[in-house]
C-alpha cells in the first residue's frame, strides 16, 4: 500500500468509526483517548494471527479473517467474564493486497466488534513482502464479581463446558461467536472458581488451568460433548481425540462447587447452548475415565513450535 493509498485508507477508516461516548478521541490522533468506569481494573489481551498458520486467506476471505481475529481476542475477555470496550488493530499487509484488502479486513473486524459494543480506536498499518499478519490488543473490564481466573480452581469442583467440541477446522474456527454474554450470565448465576476459553484444545487448556491452580483433574470420556464435525473428520483420529485436542473450539471451560453445578445442569440457563459436566478437579494428577477404567490424560492440543 503506497503513501496515497494509506492516507486514503486512514480517511476511510475515520468515516467508518462508530461513535462511542467513552471514546472522546478515536482514530486520527497520535493516541486514542478512552474513558474508563470508576474503580474498574483494566483487562488487557493481545493475539496475533498469521497467514499460513492461523488461516488461508485465499480460502477464507478477508472479512471472515477479520471477524476471526477480533473474535479470538473477545474470547479471551469472555474467559475472564469481562466486558470488552476498545481495540487496537495492527495490520501487516502483503504489498499486492492494496487498500481493498485492508477495507475488507476492517469490515470483518468491525462486524465482530459491533456485536459486543466494542470500539476500534486505533492501531497501525504497514505493508511488506510477506504474508498477512493481524495483531489486536483488546481492552475490557471485569463484570460485577471481578475477573474469573485460571488459578483459583479447587479440588472437588465440577468441571463444566459450554457447547460442543472437536472438528472446528471444518468451519467453526472461522465463524464462532465468543461467549461474552454466556460468561456474564454464568458468573451472575453461580460462584465460578476458575475459567478458561478452549483455544488450543480441551486437554491442553485443562492442563494449563490446573497448572495455574496447582491441582489435577479427571475427565469423564462419555460425558464430553462431541461436535458433529468431529465425526466428519477424515483421518485416523477418533471423534473423542478430536474433541480433546483439535483446539479452536472457543468454548468456555469452568469449575465451580459441585452443588452449584447441579443447579446449572438442571436449569440450563444459556439460550441455545448446552452446559455439560465433563469432569472434576482433583488434588493432583490427570486422568480420564473411559469404559470403566482410568487412563492418563495427555495434554493433547496445539502448541506453537519455536526452533
Amino acid at each position: 500500500m503506497g503513501n496515497k493509498a494509506e492516507l486514503e485508507f486512514i480517511s476511510w477508516l475515520r468515516t467508518q468509526a462508530t461513535p462511542k461516548n467513552w471514546v472522546p478521541v478515536g482514530p486520527g490522533d497520535d493516541t486514542a483517548v478512552v474513558t474508563w468506569p470508576n474503580d474498574k481494573p483494566c483487562l488487557v489481551t493481545s493475539d496475533m494471527l498469521l497467514e499460513g498458520s492461523c488461516f488461508i486467506l485465499a480460502e477464507a476471505g478477508a472479512e471472515r479473517i477479520g471477524r476471526k481475529a477480533m473474535n479470538v481476542n473477545l474470547s479471551d475477555i469472555a474467559a475472564m467474564a469481562g466486558i470488552p470496550r476498545a481495540a487496537l488493530v495492527s495490520l501487516a499487509l502483503p504489498r499486492n493486497g492494496g487498500k481493498q484488502l485492508a477495507q475488507q479486513l476492517f469490515n470483518g473486524l468491525k462486524q465482530a466488534a459491533d456485536i459486543f459494543d466494542t470500539a476500534i480506536v486505533g492501531g497501525d498499518t504497514n505493508s511488506w513482502n510477506g504474508p498477512l499478519a493481524i495483531s489486536i490488543t483488546l481492552l475490557g473490564y471485569p463484570g460485577p464479581k471481578g475477573p474469573i481466573l485460571r488459578s483459583t480452581a479447587k479440588p472437588g469442583d465440577a468441571i463444566l463446558v459450554t457447547g460442543q467440541l472437536g472438528g472446528s477446522i471444518l468451519g467453526k474456527h472461522l465463524d464462532f461467536i465468543p461467549r461474552i454474554a454466556e460468561a456474564q450470565l454464568l458468573s451472575q448465576l453461580a460462584n465460578l472458581n476458575s475459567m478458561i476459553d478452549l483455544s488450543d484444545g480441551l486437554a491442553l487448556d485443562l492442563h494449563r488451568l490446573c497448572a495455574e491452580s496447582k491441582c489435577g483433574a479427571t475427565l469423564f470420556a462419555d460425558q464430553i460433548p462431541i461436535a458433529d464435525s468431529a465425526f466428519q473428520m477424515k483421518d485416523d483420529k477418533t471423534p473423542l481425540q478430536h474433541a480433546l485436542g483439535d483446539g479452536e473450539d472457543f468454548e468456555l471451560l469452568f469449575s465451580l462447587p459441585a452443588f452449584e453445578a447441579q443447579h446449572l445442569l438442571k436449569d440450563q440457563p444459556l439460550k441455545g447452548i448446552r452446559v455439560t459436566q465433563i469432569g472434576e478437579i482433583t488434588k493432583d494428577g490427570f486422568l480420564m475415565e473411559e469404559k470403566g477404567r482410568k487412563i492418563p490424560l495427555e495434554a493433547l492440543g496445539y502448541i506453537h513450535q519455536f526452533d
